[in-house]
C-alpha cells in the first residue's frame, strides 16, 4: 500500500514539475516589455516614407531557463496580424549564447553570434536576416519565439533556404521555446 501511495505521489508531482520547467524558459528585451510598443529603430526602412528613426535594426533579446537538451537555439519573428509572415529566422544560435545583441548584421553568416545563419528574406527588403516591423497605415503584432534545439546544427538548411523551410526545420527541431510580442 505504502509503495502504491509513493507511486501515486511521485506520478502527481510530475506534471507541475514539468510545468515549472516550461514555464522558465523566457525571453526578453530591453527594447521593449512584452507587449509594449517596439522603438521606431527596429522598424523597417524599405515600406516607404523617410522618417530617418526608422533604421531596421533587430532589437536586442535575451532568454534564459532553456532546457537541458538545447543543443543550440533559433529565433523565429512573425507578423501575428498579417498572416504570420515571417520577418526574420536566424538559426545555429550555439548553447553557449543567451543573447542577441541589437542590429545583428544582414547577411547569411553574422559575426554575432559566431556560427549562426539567417535566412534571406524575400519580401520588399530582399535581404539576409533582420526585416523590421512595416506595416505603415496599421498597427500589428509582431512575436519573437526563441526556439531550444534538439541539434547543433539544421544541416538540411542553406543560403537558398525559404523562411517557411526553415520555420518548418525549427519546430521539428524544438525542444522547448519562449515568445515575445510587441506592437508597431
Amino acid at each position: 500500500m505504502f509503495c502504491a501511495l509513493l507511486f501515486l505521489g511521485l506520478f502527481a508531482v510530475s506534471p507541475t514539475t514539468a510545468a515549472a520547467d516550461q514555464s522558465a524558459f523566457t525571453l526578453s528585451s530591453t527594447a521593449f516589455a512584452d507587449g509594449g510598443v517596439i522603438p521606431k529603430v527596429h522598424e523597417c526602412t524599405s515600406g516607404g516614407g523617410n522618417d530617418p528613426a526608422k533604421k531596421n535594426e533587430s532589437p536586442p533579446l535575451a532568454w534564459s531557463g532553456a532546457p537541458a537538451t538545447a543543443k543550440s537555439y533559433a529565433i523565429v519573428m512573425r507578423d501575428l496580424s498579417n498572416a504570420n509572415l515571417i520577418h526574420w529566422v536566424i538559426y545555429d544560435i550555439p548553447v553557449s549564447t543567451t543573447s542577441l545583441p541589437q542590429n545583428v548584421q544582414h547577411v547569411y553568416r553574422p559575426s554575432v553570434p559566431a556560427g549562426a545563419r539567417q535566412v534571406y528574406y524575400r519580401g520588399s527588403a530582399s535581404l539576409y536576416g533582420y526585416q523590421g516591423p512595416c506595416s505603415p497605415s496599421t498597427v500589428n503584432t509582431y512575436e519573437f519565439v526563441v526556439h531550444a534545439l534538439d541539434r547543433t546544427s539544421l544541416t538540411s538548411l542553406n543560403s537558398g533556404s525559404s523562411t517557411q523551410t526553415a520555420a518548418r526545420a525549427i519546430a521539428a527541431a524544438s525542444v522547448g521555446s519562449a515568445r515575445i510580442s510587441g506592437k508597431s
